[in-house]
Protein backbone atom coordinates (compact mmCIF):
# COMPACT_ATOMS: atom_id res chain seq x y z
CA UNK A 1 0.00 0.00 0.00
CA UNK A 2 1.02 3.42 -0.52
CA UNK A 3 1.94 6.08 1.66
CA UNK A 4 0.31 9.76 1.56
CA UNK A 5 1.72 12.49 3.60
CA UNK A 6 -0.20 15.75 4.63
CA UNK A 7 -0.12 18.50 7.35
CA UNK A 8 -3.31 18.14 9.24
CA UNK A 9 -3.68 20.59 11.40
CA UNK A 10 -0.43 22.06 11.39
CA UNK A 11 1.04 18.74 11.73
CA UNK A 12 2.94 16.59 9.56
CA UNK A 13 1.08 13.03 9.27
CA UNK A 14 1.79 9.89 7.34
CA UNK A 15 -0.04 6.43 6.40
CA UNK A 16 -0.17 3.70 4.46
CA UNK A 17 -3.67 3.63 2.10
CA UNK A 18 -5.09 1.77 -0.23
CA UNK A 19 -5.87 3.89 -3.23
CA UNK A 20 -9.75 3.46 -2.58
CA UNK A 21 -9.26 5.37 1.23
CA UNK A 22 -11.29 8.17 1.18
CA UNK A 23 -9.65 10.85 2.82
CA UNK A 24 -12.95 10.90 5.13
CA UNK A 25 -11.89 7.41 6.27
CA UNK A 26 -8.16 8.60 6.39
CA UNK A 27 -8.88 11.10 9.32
CA UNK A 28 -11.13 9.27 10.97
CA UNK A 29 -9.72 5.52 10.88
CA UNK A 30 -5.88 6.08 10.53
CA UNK A 31 -5.50 9.84 12.02
CA UNK A 32 -8.33 8.79 14.80
CA UNK A 33 -9.65 12.48 14.02
CA UNK A 34 -13.12 11.36 14.59
CA UNK A 35 -15.13 14.87 14.17
CA UNK A 36 -14.88 15.12 10.76
CA UNK A 37 -18.69 12.51 9.86
CA UNK A 38 -19.63 10.34 7.43
CA UNK A 39 -22.97 11.17 7.52
CA UNK A 40 -24.54 9.68 3.73
CA UNK A 41 -21.17 8.52 1.99
CA UNK A 42 -23.00 10.37 -1.33
CA UNK A 43 -21.53 13.68 -0.81
CA UNK A 44 -25.44 15.41 -0.40
CA UNK A 45 -25.10 15.98 3.53
CA UNK A 46 -21.61 18.34 4.47
CA UNK A 47 -20.91 16.43 7.47
CA UNK A 48 -17.77 15.44 6.31
CA UNK A 49 -16.35 19.11 5.45
CA UNK A 50 -12.55 19.50 5.73
CA UNK A 51 -10.46 22.55 4.23
CA UNK A 52 -7.74 21.15 1.78
CA UNK A 53 -5.29 23.70 0.68
CA UNK A 54 -7.86 26.64 1.54
CA UNK A 55 -10.78 25.11 0.34
CA UNK A 56 -13.84 23.99 1.46
CA UNK A 57 -14.14 20.08 0.57
CA UNK A 58 -16.23 17.13 1.03
CA UNK A 59 -13.66 14.45 2.50
CA UNK A 60 -15.82 11.65 1.17
CA UNK A 61 -15.72 12.82 -2.27
CA UNK A 62 -11.62 13.26 -2.23
CA UNK A 63 -9.34 10.13 -2.12
CA UNK A 64 -6.52 10.37 0.55
CA UNK A 65 -3.98 9.87 -1.80
CA UNK A 66 -5.26 13.42 -3.68
CA UNK A 67 -4.39 15.05 -0.80
CA UNK A 68 -0.61 14.30 -0.69
CA UNK A 69 1.36 17.23 0.13
CA UNK A 70 -1.67 19.27 0.91
CA UNK A 71 -2.59 20.92 4.53
CA UNK A 72 -5.76 19.83 5.58
CA UNK A 73 -7.99 21.46 8.32
CA UNK A 74 -10.54 19.44 10.78
CA UNK A 75 -12.91 20.43 13.06
CA UNK A 76 -10.19 19.49 15.83
CA UNK A 77 -7.22 22.00 14.56
CA UNK A 78 -10.36 24.74 14.62
CA UNK A 79 -10.21 25.80 18.37
CA UNK A 80 -7.04 27.33 20.21
CA UNK A 81 -4.84 24.06 21.61
CA UNK A 82 -5.76 25.22 25.13
CA UNK A 83 -9.31 24.37 24.23
CA UNK A 84 -10.83 28.19 23.65
CA UNK A 85 -13.55 28.20 21.09
CA UNK A 86 -13.01 29.86 17.67
CA UNK A 87 -15.22 32.57 16.93
CA UNK A 88 -17.07 30.72 14.97
CA UNK A 89 -17.33 28.19 17.25
CA UNK A 90 -18.91 30.35 20.01
CA UNK A 91 -21.48 32.00 17.63
CA UNK A 92 -22.54 28.01 16.97
CA UNK A 93 -22.68 28.15 20.80
CA UNK A 94 -24.00 31.06 21.64
CA UNK A 95 -26.75 30.97 18.80
CA UNK A 96 -27.84 27.52 19.18
CA UNK A 97 -26.44 26.64 16.09
CA UNK A 98 -26.78 22.95 16.89
CA UNK A 99 -28.73 20.49 18.28
CA UNK A 100 -28.11 16.94 18.05
CA UNK A 101 -24.36 17.85 16.69
CA UNK A 102 -23.73 15.45 14.30
CA UNK A 103 -23.69 18.07 11.33
CA UNK A 104 -21.91 20.86 13.45
CA UNK A 105 -18.33 20.13 11.76
CA UNK A 106 -19.27 20.42 8.11
CA UNK A 107 -21.23 23.32 8.99
CA UNK A 108 -18.53 24.86 11.12
CA UNK A 109 -16.20 24.35 8.45
CA UNK A 110 -18.57 25.78 5.90
CA UNK A 111 -19.52 28.64 7.72
CA UNK A 112 -15.61 29.79 8.18
CA UNK A 113 -14.57 29.39 4.68
CA UNK A 114 -17.95 31.33 3.85
CA UNK A 115 -16.97 34.71 6.08
CA UNK A 116 -13.07 33.71 4.73
CA UNK A 117 -14.89 34.63 1.09
CA UNK A 118 -17.41 36.97 2.29
CA UNK A 119 -16.90 38.71 5.81
CA UNK A 120 -20.27 40.22 5.82
CA UNK A 121 -22.56 37.82 4.09
CA UNK A 122 -26.09 38.70 3.57
CA UNK A 123 -28.73 36.32 4.88
CA UNK A 124 -28.98 35.07 1.68
CA UNK A 125 -25.56 34.48 1.31
CA UNK A 126 -25.30 32.94 4.25
CA UNK A 127 -27.95 30.28 3.39
CA UNK A 128 -26.83 30.34 -0.07
CA UNK A 129 -23.25 29.02 1.19
CA UNK A 130 -25.17 26.12 3.48
CA UNK A 131 -26.93 24.51 0.35
CA UNK A 132 -24.58 21.72 0.67
CA UNK A 133 -24.50 20.78 4.28
CA UNK A 134 -27.69 19.17 5.87
CA UNK A 135 -29.33 19.35 9.42
CA UNK A 136 -32.05 17.34 10.49
CA UNK A 137 -32.78 18.86 13.87
CA UNK A 138 -32.43 22.77 13.75
CA UNK A 139 -34.14 23.72 10.80
CA UNK A 140 -31.08 26.30 9.94
CA UNK A 141 -32.20 29.49 11.63
CA UNK A 142 -29.96 29.48 14.72
CA UNK A 143 -27.65 27.97 12.45
CA UNK A 144 -27.57 31.24 10.17
CA UNK A 145 -27.73 33.30 12.74
CA UNK A 146 -24.70 32.35 14.28
CA UNK A 147 -22.82 32.75 11.17
CA UNK A 148 -24.24 36.44 10.74
CA UNK A 149 -23.51 36.85 14.71
CA UNK A 150 -19.96 35.33 13.74
CA UNK A 151 -19.35 38.14 10.60
CA UNK A 152 -19.36 40.42 13.57
CA UNK A 153 -23.44 41.07 12.01
CA UNK A 154 -26.46 41.87 14.54
CA UNK A 155 -28.96 41.26 12.07
CA UNK A 156 -32.34 39.33 13.31
CA UNK A 157 -32.70 36.15 10.55
CA UNK A 158 -36.04 36.37 9.25
CA UNK A 159 -37.04 33.47 7.21
CA UNK A 160 -37.35 30.60 8.18
CA UNK A 161 -37.29 27.67 5.44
Amino acid sequence: MPDVTMVVNGEARTGSVEGRTLLVDFLRERLGLTGTHVGCDTSQCGACVVHVDGQAVKACTMFALEAEGAEVATIEGVADPDGTLSPMQQAFRTHHGLQCGFCTPGMVMTAIKLLEDNAKPTEAEVREGLKGNFCRCTGYHNIVKAIMAASGQDVPVTSVE
